[in-house]
């Protein structure tokens, strides 16, 4: 018999014609590098919507204190999945007494039917403080969070689960959740969600909502989620620079009670769909003392652990055959750090012949035209970019701007067929509002000095070679700029094979016709750029 390849396949060519009636015809990075191309703004949609009230029914508490709320699924290993949830009343006031976590037992009931639960496992729960020693500011102490590991999980088999203390008859409500295939090149994650800037706006509702309807098996959060750092003093209305807003405030305030409304909010979701988090400035959320990201690293589970790295801020995981790297950028990321030291082992452990794609994330874009955050972490590409380039990196999903942009294929800012496709997706609806100027706009070219990042130090440079030459910006879109577009929405990437997969950018507008902002076919071409990987290897000892 004679073989056939894939794309000729009857399957894929109905997955073509459907997909090409929603989007026309549907590109491949191997046509690229594509001319830049800017879709203006839509002058009758709203640039931002205000926070949601904490009346409103998707944030109100909906269970007795001591049932499970806010639960969460997020990946541990190939076969074990973390489940998190919160029991009891936080407490904000000048005077807080922590909970005692060991008055609640941890446990979850798990099973292939429903109401029949084959296994239990047991796990730990614990409290923080948001401490602020200064009139005026209020202090928070959460209620009880619980994280405990299932194991035993078979690849694509649907498990029925609830959590909670058995002891005191207080189980949650029957959950369903379909765990992913295991590592392998021809197993594959059926949708692949990719969301950022999130908040917990008007336009947040519409992106969760579209988000849903996609039906995804895993959801990519690439920082910034609760936006709980700046609810308390500015309102709902927020703004886009606390500090220049705020200049005599004694520290950064959070409203801890927003992340409580966050949890319950996206529980219909993250109860079903496991959700990776990765942090973003505003997850720092610094307390004296130098304490950060106390909220983040106490409400979320992630496989640090068991992906050999000693911080919840940066970490990997197996989705099928995509190994995803999420990195820290508000933690040390030199060369000589624990991060890159990490970073580099962890590349070196993959086998691309069990896992073909490398998907990164982590919350600030090295490439980007906007002029938010222009430039903003050119130190960190400056540090990682080499390591990345040379293990082949396949995509990488950043936030931080409030837009959408997705670039050619670049290295080191010049157009490079082995370079990873970067995508901004930092449009999910904050309250910050979209951004909207690009640098290369007339007179919209930030200053050396603007877009001071969060943490590190900051590395602007004038480039060094085409059009831009000896310039800070671009007088036009840069040539490693592919497509641009100030809206509202979130991502689906969708890998077929070891080469092939479909990346589409959803509008939340898009959600009314069934259309879609931007579509692409990602394809690796192994044959051509994996040789920098033997090289690498060997002298990285």
């Amino acid at each position: 018999m004679e073989f056939q390849p894939w794309w000729f396949s009857p399957i894929f060519s109905l997955f073509l014609v459907l997909a090409m009636a929603n989007c026309k015809r549907i590109p491949t990075t191997l046509e690229g590098p594509f001319s830049p191309v800017t879709r203006q703004f839509d002058p009758s949609l709203r640039r931002g919507s205000e926070d949601l009230p904490i009346n409103h029914p998707r944030l109100t508490k909906k269970v007795p204190s001591i049932f499970p709320e806010q639960i969460a699924l997020a990946i541990s290993s190939p076969n074990s999945m973390w489940v998190s949830w919160v029991t009891g009343d936080a407490q904000i006031g000048p005077k807080v007494t922590p909970l005692d976590p060991s008055t609640v037992a941890s446990e979850v009931h798990y099973g292939k039917e429903s109401g029949r639960y084959s296994f239990i496992r047991k796990g730990i729960s614990t409290v923080y403080s948001q401490i602020y020693p200064f009139e005026g500011l209020l202090n928070y102490t959460s209620a009880i969070i619980h994280h405990v590991r299932i194991e035993g999980l078979e690849p694509g088999e649907k498990y029925y689960y609830r959590c909670g203390d058995s002891s005191l008859s207080a189980m949650s409500e029957e959950h369903i959740f379909e765990n992913l295939p295991y590592p392998g090149p021809t197993n594959y994650p059926h949708r692949i969600a990719i969301v950022g800037d999130l908040g917990l706006t008007s336009n947040t509702t519409s992106t969760i909502d579209h988000l849903i309807r996609n039906s995804p098996s895993l959801v990519l959060m690439v920082g910034d989620l609760s936006y709980a750092d700046q609810y308390q003093t500015v309102g709902s209305k927020g703004v886009p620079c606390f500090s220049c807003a705020f200049p005599d405030a004694p520290i950064r305030e959070t409203y801890q009670p927003h992340w409580d409304n966050w949890g319950r909010f996206m529980e219909p979701l993250t109860s079903r769909v496991p959700m990776m988090v990765i942090e973003g400035n505003h997850e720092i959320e610094p307390q004296v003392d130098g304490v950060n990201f106390k909220a983040y690293q106490a409400r979320f589970s992630v496989p640090s652990e068991e992906s050999g790295s000693n911080s919840k801020l940066y970490y990997s995981f197996e989705g099928g055959g995509v190994h995803f790297i999420m990195l820290g950028a508000y933690v040390g990321y030199n060369k000589t750090g624990a991060q890159y030291t990490w970073l580099r082992q962890d590349l070196q452990k993959m086998d691309r012949k069990v896992t073909p794609w490398l998907v990164a994330a982590w919350h600030p874009p090295w490439y980007n035209s906007y002029s938010s955050h222009y430039q903003e972490f050119e130190c960190m590409r400056q540090e990682m970019e080499d390591l990345l380039y040379q293990y082949s990196v396949d995509i990488v999903f950043s936030g931080h701007v409030h837009a959408y942009e997705r670039m050619n294929r670049v290295y080191n800012y010049n157009l490079d067929a082995c370079g990873p496709v970067y995508i901004t997706i930092g449009d999910g609806g904050n309250i910050e509002k979209i951004d909207l100027d690009h640098a290369d706009d007339p007179g919209k070219c930030p200053s050396p000095r603007d877009n001071k990042p969060e943490f590190g130090t900051t590395c602007h440079i004038n480039f060094t070679s085409g059009p831009a030459k000896g310039k800070f910006c671009w007088h036009r879109q840069p040539d490693w700029s592919a497509f641009r577009e100030s809206s509202f929405g979130h991502g689906i990437l969708e890998v077929f094979n070891s080469t092939y997969a479909l990346w589409t950018w959803h509008r939340n507008q898009d959600a009314y016709n069934d259309g879609c902002g931007d579509q692409i076919y990602i394809v690796r071409q192994p044959e051509l750029c994996m040789d920098g990987i033997r090289s690498v290897s060997l002298s990285g000892g």
